[in-house]
């Protein structure tokens, strides 16, 4: 190669580089009235308790949040106009499949039933059941932008990575991001002292953190309403410093490539 042309092989690179680190820095400081981190408060699986505890006390405080929802769920066939009224409060009814497929063949997975063990699903059918999981979200709040929670944060299926067969019917899939960005917590009987402690101690690249949640005072996987109240009043107490708002907008506030 000649000399000239390595020159602005070179110079083309650094202005790449230099273009995509501007993205990144825009990215990290865009966040609305110059708020320092973004939370992302999510709640996975469509359960009672999320209704009847998380939902209430989010609405009494102002604050949004997403919930990845499997449609095929008790708690979902048997009170879909109550989770109607969830995106009509402004919180975002975000894709955790049809049916929550995961691999059984991992560690403490008995619960997971043979026929819905993702282990012995092909990636085609869970583009499919993602799609009409879209597609009923659409017929229920008719929003046409939405995010996506991999149910038991699994991908691989018997014969590829699902994931990446559906990346782009999403704004945003939680879970995926650069973790020199974002950080992801999920907590599981523990107490709201534990999960501030945690938010507190993120260095200062961490912009956003995902608190993913299951049972609230119930169900499965659970942390007690008394214990996710007082995580809401801390996130409150601090709105000057901490944006709380669906996975979905904060996706939409991140400049897209």
């Amino acid at each position: 190669m000649c000399q000239s042309c390595l020159q602005r092989l070179v110079l083309l690179l650094i202005v790449f580089i230099t273009i995509n680190a501007a993205h990144v820095s825009q990215a990290q400081e865009s966040w609305p009235n110059n708020k320092q981190i973004a939370i992302s408060l999510s709640y996975d699986d469509a359960l009672h308790s999320q209704l009847d505890n998380a939902l209430p006390a989010l609405n009494q405080r102002g604050l949004k949040a997403s919930f990845y929802v499997s449609p095929l769920s008790d708690a979902f066939s048997t009170r879909v106009d109550e989770w109607k009224e969830v995106a009509v409060q402004g919180h975002e009814l975000g894709n955790h499949t049809l049916v929550h497929a995961c691999k059984k063949s991992l560690a403490n997975r008995d619960w997971v039933p043979k026929h819905n063990d993702l282990d012995i699903r092909y990636v085609q059918e869970m583009v499919e059941e993602v799609t009409l999981a879209n597609t009923l979200l659409y017929a229920m709040d008719g929003q046409t932008i939405r995010t996506f929670t991999a149910p038991c944060n699994d991908k691989l299926t018997k014969n590829g990575n699902y994931i990446e067969a559906v990346k782009d019917q999403f704004i945003g899939i939680k879970g995926s991001e650069d973790p020199n960005f974002a950080r992801l917590i999920a907590p599981n009987n523990i107490s709201a002292q534990q999960i501030i402690a945690y938010i507190e101690k993120q260095p200062k690249n961490i912009k956003l953190i995902n608190v993913l949640f299951h049972g609230i005072g119930g169900d499965h996987l659970a942390i007690t309403t008394a214990e996710h109240n007082k995580l809401l009043d801390y996130l409150q107490a601090n709105k000057d410093k901490y944006w709380v708002d669906t996975y979905r907008n904060i996706m939409q506030a991140i400049p897209q490539n």
